[in-house]
Formats: C-alpha cells, sequence, structure tokens
C-alpha cells in the first residue's frame, strides 16, 4: 500500500507559513477546513428566556437565550443519560449546537451600562431546557464556557443567575449566519456498522509488521471519528487527534494509505496507527493543526460505492 506524507500548520510565522502551504497531499482549496467559508443562512432569532448573572469584576452580564428553526438540535436524552454522560471518562461526547453572536452594550433598567451576549438554540431544545430545570443548568453551564472562550471573560460561577421575569431578552436580537448543514455527529470507531470489509481492514491491523515506533512506551492520543452524512455511505471522514503535548507542527509526521492513518509527534510523544472503516481519496484530503488547541483536524473524503 502506497503511503503519502505531508502536514499543516497555521502560520504563525514565516517559517510555519511554509508549512501551512504544504497541505496533505496537497489537498485542494474546496477540502480545506479554513479556506472554504461554509454555506450560510442569515437569521433573525427568535425570543427565548433572559439569563442575569455577573463577571469576577462585579459587572452585569445578560444571556439572552434566543431560538430558531434553522438551528439543528442535539441527541433527544433523558435528565439519566445527561447526568450518566457528564460522569462518564467522555463528557464531551454530549454536544449542544448553538451560535454565541457578539457582545452587544445596553442599559439596564437602573440606567447602569451592561454587556449582553446571545445565544441561539433549536426550538426543540429550548423547549426542553424550558421544562428542565437540570437541562438549563447544565446549558447555562455550556454558554458560561462559551462566552468565557470566545470573549476571554470569567464569569462569576459562584454568583446565582436568575431568569428575568418580565422581559425576554436585554436589548434587540442581533442576526445570526448559521451553516445551511450541519456538522457531522460524532461516530464511535467501534459504533461502525461491521460490515465484510470493514472486518477485513480491522483484521489487517492484526498482522502489521513490527516496527521499532511502534513500541508500546510511546502512548496513543485520544481522537474522536466523525463521519458526514451520519447514515448510509459518507462523503466525508474527519478526524479530530488532540495533541496537549505538541507545539507545532515541525514535531508531527502524518502518513497517509487508502486506509490507514499513521501520526508520529516526535520525539516519541504520540504514536497513532488507525485502519478506517471506509477507503478514501489521498489526493484530495487535507489537515489542519491548530495551535490554539492543539488539536489536528483530519478531512478525508470517502471513495463512492
Amino acid at each position: 500500500m502506497e503511503i503519502n506524507q505531508s502536514l499543516l500548520d497555521q502560520p504563525p510565522s514565516e517559517e510555519e507559513e511554509r508549512l501551512y502551504k504544504e497541505l496533505l497531499l496537497q489537498a485542494s482549496e474546496m477540502h480545506n477546513m479554513e479556506s472554504k467559508e461554509p454555506e450560510c443562512n442569515l437569521v433573525q432569532p427568535q425570543p427565548g428566556m433572559c439569563v442575569k448573572t455577573k463577571d469576577l469584576h462585579g459587572n452585569k452580564i445578560f444571556i439572552n437565550i434566543c431560538q430558531s428553526s434553522e438551528m439543528p438540535s442535539p441527541l433527544d436524552i433523558t435528565e439519566e443519560e445527561l447526568v450518566q454522560i457528564l460522569q462518564s471518562d467522555e463528557p464531551g461526547d454530549y454536544r449542544v449546537p448553538m451560535s454565541l453572536g457578539e457582545a452587544h452594550a445596553e442599559i439596564d433598567k437602573a440606567g447602569k451600562g451592561c454587556t449582553a451576549y446571545d445565544v441561539l438554540i433549536s426550538q426543540e431544545f429550548y423547549a426542553k431546557i424550558s421544562k428542565s430545570n437540570f437541562f438549563k443548568g447544565f446549558f447555562v453551564t455550556v454558554v458560561y464556557e462559551g462566552i468565557e472562550s470566545k470573549f476571554k471573560l470569567a464569569v462569576d460561577r459562584n454568583h446565582e443567575w436568575t431568569i428575568l421575569k418580565h422581559r425576554k431578552t436585554m436589548g434587540p436580537l442581533q442576526q445570526h449566519n448559521i451553516r445551511r448543514k450541519s456538522k457531522p455527529r460524532i461516530l464511535e470507531m467501534d459504533s461502525v456498522e461491521e460490515t465484510p470489509d470493514v472486518q477485513k481492514k480491522q483484521t489487517k491491523k492484526l498482522i502489521t509488521e513490527v516496527d521499532e515506533s511502534h513500541q508500546p512506551s510511546v502512548p496513543e492520543p485520544k481522537y474522536i471519528m466523525m463521519r458526514e452524512p451520519i447514515d448510509g455511505h459518507p462523503e466525508f471522514i474527519v478526524i479530530e487527534v488532540q495533541l496537549p503535548k505538541v507545539k507545532t507542527a515541525k514535531s508531527l509526521t502524518l502518513d497517509l494509505g487508502e486506509d490507514r492513518i499513521l501520526l508520529k509527534a516526535r520525539p516519541n510523544i504520540y504514536l497513532m496507527d488507525v485502519y478506517l472503516p471506509f477507503d478514501i481519496v489521498q489526493d484530495e484530503s487535507g489537515a489542519q493543526f491548530n495551535r490554539d488547541n492543539t488539536v489536528l483536524t483530519l478531512t478525508l473524503p470517502v471513495k463512492p460505492t
């Protein structure tokens, strides 16, 4: 099996600008995660509820939780199932699609300045958090993390947030750009339907040649595999690899085969050797290493049946 090699990194300097241009297998721009703007709809949110809280400096913060039929919904689970997920080793497996708008300055009822943030979710999930205080509390925590990550703002987690009784929003709601096509759902590797072809690929991993680089002392990084669409034969496989000990793509070596990925982080930091459940189009594949969150994202077009 022929294997090709390349890297991709974000361009913080002239040297890494050169690395950035070395796309995995000279991938075309239409498959580069960052180079193509997704198709979007301009959506006007519908009012929902307004959460009042504070940041660590005591400044008032208002969160307008709004809704739209244009937003995709998360998986429909019960409170008990959410508790199990949050207590599991992978609490991030449950994701709520939401759109966090830009901060806008407003005036509260006391005539003082404050900051408001609009958060857009699906109508179905809004109905769920309206009926369940548990889901509401969970979602407010998710929104806190989103605001802190996007705006570098520390929310006072010890301050008891409240829902305004007599108004649904603080200030006018801003329009949001929403993807016309939802992002792929997470696909666990062991949840792929085991067709004879898939079983054959899994079996091949048991007879790979022994190599010095395959010593068990080199840890395998955590990763998730996604497919789009979720049903039927996928058009793409997307893999997100967590590399917390990697600072730059200079230390990465990525070999890509027709049905195999071999990723090494030097010197012996990580080793990932994975056989894919579907054959991919190597020449159209792309990769992006995000230095901020140290996640390597691989976008792999799947060969049609």
